[in-house]
């Protein structure tokens, strides 16, 4: 077993930075892998936020290099039943609880799935409240530096899956989406793709209030009037500029988002 050269792992949590939990799941890592590279990818996913946590992944993993390593912690079931997991895909590998986290790492062609039941590769002594770094950072630096993932648990068919609702097109015409997303600027993020929007006129429906100013970016706007646009993640956003639309419009995540073409 020799380890690459370098390998990436992110960390993805709800913990915050102000204590010092990040820290010890760091640790522990470079303790078996010294030589990883550790990339904060948030710790500020609000608490106990799976889908939250989700977005972030989906949003950032298809950036990193292939093998990297995707250890993700955001954890309500955590010293209950519920089974660590890693998931394999042939482009990353995800480390975690399995609570739906990794949804979207189940639905790529390849993945695999097992049961972190291979105690040998965890720490000595494992604390009911902090899996993090007691379970999930150690087998994530066992699988950075060249373990098999049969040697870290046992294959599932199972595990936790998220309920997906993705948007759709009504006979109308009319597209029915959904808030994903609300990042520190109050801009809202949907599941509407880019390319549902095509080459026509649309105006959005939002909480009751209608927004027909489509443009490029947040310039293309007077100060405090709402802009639809393409989010970073080629989805529409809608966005107030030099304001925060989440609070502007009263809404968040899970909130509808109605597409209607203008004649």
């Amino acid at each position: 077993m020799s380890p690459p050269a370098m390998t990436v792992i992110t960390l993805t949590t709800d913990f915050g930075t102000s204590d010092g939990y990040v820290g010890a799941m760091k640790g522990v890592i470079l303790g078996i892998a010294p030589f990883v590279q550790l990339v904060d990818l948030t710790h500020e996913i609000a608490a106990q936020d799976v889908r939250g946590a989700e977005y972030a992944l989906v949003s950032a993993a298809a950036f990193f290099p292939i093998g990297t390593v995707h250890l993700a912690v955001v954890d309500p079931g955590v010293g209950s039943q519920r089974r660590p997991l890693l998931v394999t895909t042939p482009r990353a590998s995800y480390v975690g609880p399995d609570n739906g986290l990794f949804t979207f790492a189940l639905e790529e062609a390849g993945a695999l799935v097992f049961w972190l039941d291979r105690s040998e590769f965890w720490l000595p002594h494992i604390s009911r409240t902090f899996h993090g770094r007691d379970i999930f950072a150690p087998v994530a630096a066992h699988l950075a530096r060249g373990v098999v993932p049969h040697a870290l648990g046992s294959p599932i068919s199972d595990p936790v899956r998220l309920p997906q609702v993705a948007p759709y097109r009504r006979t109308d015409g009319q597209v029915i989406g959904h808030i994903v997303h609300v990042d520190r600027f109050g801009n809202l993020i949907t599941d509407i793709a880019e390319r549902w929007v095509g080459e026509g006129r649309w105006c959005v429906e939002l909480a009751g209030r209608h927004i027909s100013q489509f443009g490029t970016t947040y310039a293309d706007v007077m100060a405090g009037a709402q802009v639809i646009l393409v989010s970073s993640a080629g989805t529409l956003e809608i966005a107030t500029r030099d304001g925060n639309a989440a609070v502007q419009l009263g809404v968040g995540v899970g909130e509808p988002v109605i597409l209607r073409p203008v004649a």
